[in-house]
């Protein structure tokens, strides 16, 4: 199915961001999805964290898999850069599009089906490369393009719509990130807006892999008594491990922040996310703990939401590998071809 193209209506009241940009200038295409998708939420909470960002679009690059939520990326910032891949390879081509350009801001949108069966492995080693770049993993449980199987991350004893019961365990991304050294992990619920909102903003200004893992269910094949990623059951059950909002720099901390009650985390840019902590002694800084925290819930009814670890000392890929700075298409040509003889005195190195 094809998507419609959305009008722009400015209305002279509209609000606008520090580029002058109004909502609206950070749309796509219309969606397509099922009505009461949990994605089409996912869409609508990058498109206010972009805008409330003050991030312009053509400095942007959406890039995606395939699967239900690989098609998100032509509801949002339609005047962006972008490129849908083949099944599970979206982590690859994300790595080389940052390599080569690492000054625009990079978003891959996934599924529990694109990023834990065919893509996994590629998955696990953009976290292991600390590829600069926000990965929203919309995860349903099932795959909706082929009408409602189970997923890797279904949980073991959940139903189908049909009535079949999975058998099988399900694989946590917040676990395996956590285990292979991702540096901010969190976990979502794609119908609490204000959480899911200051977690993208915080996810796209952390410099490095930003995971943000969300429940986000399927109104055709998943949403129903017996599943464990429906909307009542997610509802009931979603628990905020902490309350999390992200203060753009040269925002004022209002008094509303009680002395005692915040924890910051100061972000590479200058900016401030704020965690207000409900348990005391919980710190998202301690990989460990924030595993402990995972599996405390993870034979429980509970689903734990919100920023569960960030590292900010580690280096991003570009850091790491020493790699230009500047976006490849800007380098003159004599400095990429520096020539025969210099290619020749390099191979001579490996004789």
């Amino acid at each position: 199915m094809s998507s419609f193209a959305k009008p722009l209506i400015r209305r002279k009241d509209a609000p606008t961001n520090d580029l002058g940009l109004i909502r609206a200038d950070y749309d796509g295409a219309m969606s397509t999805l099922c009505a009461g998708c949990g994605h089409d939420s996912v869409t609508a909470g990058l498109t206010r964290a972009f805008f409330e960002l003050s991030i312009a679009p053509h400095k942007a690059v959406k890039v995606s898999g395939i699967g239900c939520s690989s098609k998100t990326t032509a509801y949002f910032l339609g005047q962006s850069h972008g490129i849908n891949t083949v099944h599970g390879r979206m982590p690859a081509v994300a790595t080389g599009a940052v390599a080569a350009n690492s000054a625009l801001s990079y978003v891959g949108v996934s599924g529990d089906g694109d990023s834990l069966s065919i893509g996994l492995g590629q998955f696990v080693h953009a976290m292991r490369r600390n590829v600069n770049m926000l990965y929203m993993l919309e995860n349903n449980g099932v795959y909706g393009l082929t009408k409602g199987q189970f997923s890797a991350a279904a949980d073991f004893g959940a139903s189908s719509k049909k009535g079949e019961i999975n058998e099988q365990p399900p694989l946590d991304p917040v676990s395996l990130a956590l285990s292979v050294g991702a540096t901010f992990v969190a976990r979502a619920f794609s119908g609490d807006k204000d959480q899911l909102v200051s977690l993208i903003k915080a996810g796209l200004k952390h410099k490095g892999f930003a995971l943000i893992d969300v429940i986000s269910p399927c109104v055709s094949f998943n949403d129903h008594k017996g599943s464990t990623k429906s909307y009542a059951h997610a509802y009931k059950y979603y628990h905020p491990a902490i309350h999390a909002d992200y203060v753009p720099v040269g925002k004022e901390i209002t008094a509303a922040y009680q002395a005692g009650e915040l924890l910051p985390v100061e972000m590479h840019d200058g900016g401030t996310l704020q965690l207000r902590k409900l348990q005391n002694g919980y710190d998202p800084r301690d990989r460990a703990r924030a595993m402990a925290k995972v599996f405390e819930t993870k034979d429980s009814d509970e689903t734990v939401t919100g920023l569960l670890y960030i590292d900010e000392t580690q280096k991003d890929m570009h850091a790491l590998n020493r790699m230009e700075a500047r976006p490849l298409n800007e380098i003159p040509y004599a400095e990429l071809n520096p020539g025969a003889d210099k290619l020749e005195a390099l191979q001579k190195k490996f004789r």
